[in-house]
């Protein structure tokens, strides 16, 4: 993909034809990871971009993890979603409704030309080889969940708390931010779109596994 930052006032919509000029990536899909910290705009900034690509269809990893299970959906997400994909065949998932906490009817999400996975750890190890690109919102962790808690109020304050420690783990483990193709910075005039770390790492450089601003958490 093309390394040269997007500007700011046509980031979206540079970035979307970028997008649709990749290869399918998953059967006839394009699949793009939109990661990030919990609280990082990933939902709002994967909305805009959807809209930028007439419409793809966005899944947003909310609706396949529960409370039992904040990132142990791997299995989950490859037989509902992703194998259905590859095969070019629509998807159905049952989504996870959080306030009930049971999944829902069935949605259906068919095999477009771009689809968009949203949420934390759509860069995880066992999707990124159905990703045609990933992208992370580049945003620190602490201002992420600071704007997190401040989003859901004291209501969630006890989930967040288990929140942070699961994904603390989950992003020791299994980094999304070092395989990211694209950082998306947002700014008050929009968003900006820089080269990722496997962009920008030479022969001889290591990536950092960390998942801040300069590859340190």
């Amino acid at each position: 993909m093309p390394n040269a930052p997007a500007s700011q006032g046509t980031a979206i919509h540079d970035l979307a034809s970028r997008l649709h000029r990749l290869p399918p990536s998953c059967g006839p899909v394009r699949l793009i990871g939109v990661d990030g910290h919990a609280g990082s705009g990933k939902s709002t900034f994967a909305g805009r971009l959807a809209r930028a690509l007439d419409g793809a269809p966005v899944l947003r990893l909310d609706d396949i993890a529960s409370h039992d299970e904040l990132f142990e959906w791997t299995g989950r997400l490859l037989a509902q979603v992703i194998e259905p994909l590859s095969r070019g065949e629509s998807a159905h998932y049952s989504p996870y409704d959080w306030h009930t906490r049971c999944f829902g009817p069935p949605r259906t999400l068919p095999p477009a030309p771009v689809v968009l996975v949203e949420g934390v750890g759509a860069g995880r190890r066992a999707v990124r080889p159905y990703l045609a690109a990933l992208l992370w919102m580049e945003l620190p962790h602490e201002e992420s969940w600071t704007r997190g808690r401040q989003r859901d109020r004291e209501e969630q304050r006890e989930f967040w708390a288990g929140w942070v420690r699961a994904e603390r783990r989950h992003f020791a483990d299994d980094p999304s931010r070092p395989f990211a193709d694209l950082l998306v910075r947002q700014s008050e005039k929009g968003y900006e779109v820089l080269p990722g770390p496997v962009n920008t790492a030479g022969p001889d450089q290591t990536l950092t596994h960390g998942d801040g601003p300069t590859a340190v958490c």
